[in-house]
């Protein structure tokens, strides 16, 4: 078609198929990947212990595991971050406190969580595997992962965890932005309200990532 001759329905029509069916043109190479599995901590995962508790996230530990384990098995470094008292709390953003998914009409005592920052028991990390500590939603933000991923030799990020249209979500925003090719589990992610799973999941396919589900990326990573 010539320049100019885009008509409203065709454009729109366009991004629809791109949020729906669209599929990043990159291949995964194990040997260039290292999977995050993004803050699977008790106070996400442990049922009925915080108010941040995401059901989903519990009953997708099995699926998680699996993942590990084949990464693990491969020789495809896994990655895991955490929520935890990091100095002294001055190391994010100060907005943060003003948001309504804090809960400010709960009057409940918060100080004991997400200060140790302690991955599910289920999916306890080797000691010979990393955790980084982070402040804020992207895992990119303010931490090391970058420079690790780069000494490590890697380009490609498998991205597993909660909540899909946050911390995960933003760290495969970032990721992109740092020319980072990003594989995102579309079922082995979840959120606090099942109704944003696939929404989120649209923009990452449209414009961040290649989603897939965990059955698809194994079958990749052999």
């Amino acid at each position: 078609m010539k320049e100019g001759g885009y008509t409203e329905e065709q454009v729109l029509d366009l991004a629809r198929r791109a949020y729906k069916e669209g599929t990043a043109s990159f291949d995964v190479v194990p040997e260039k990947c290292a999977l995050l599995v993004v803050d699977m901590q008790d106070e996400f995962v442990k049922p009925h212990w915080t108010p941040d508790w995401i059901p989903e996230a519990t009953r997708q530990v099995p699926c998680i595991k699996r993942l590990i384990g084949h990464c693990r098995e491969k020789g495809i470094p896994v990655i895991f971050t955490v929520y935890s008292k990091t100095h002294n709390y001055l190391d994010r953003p100060k907005t943060g406190p003003l948001m309504p998914g804090r809960y400010p009409e709960l009057a409940i005592d918060r100080s004991s969580f997400f200060v140790e920052g302690r991955v599910w028991h289920e999916l306890a990390p080797r000691d010979d595997e990393i955790v980084i500590h982070k402040s804020s939603y992207g895992a990119f933000y303010d931490t090391p992962l970058e420079t690790i991923l780069r000494n490590l030799g890697k380009d490609t990020v498998i991205i597993c965890g909660t909540l899909t249209n946050y911390c995960c979500g933003v760290t495969a925003r970032q990721a992109y932005e740092r020319s980072f090719k990003v594989v995102f589990g579309s079922d082995v992610t979840s959120t606090d309200d099942p109704d944003m799973q696939e929404p989120e999941l649209k923009v990452l396919r449209k414009g961040f990532a290649k989603v897939l589900t965990a059955d698809r990326i194994i079958e990749m990573l052999k």
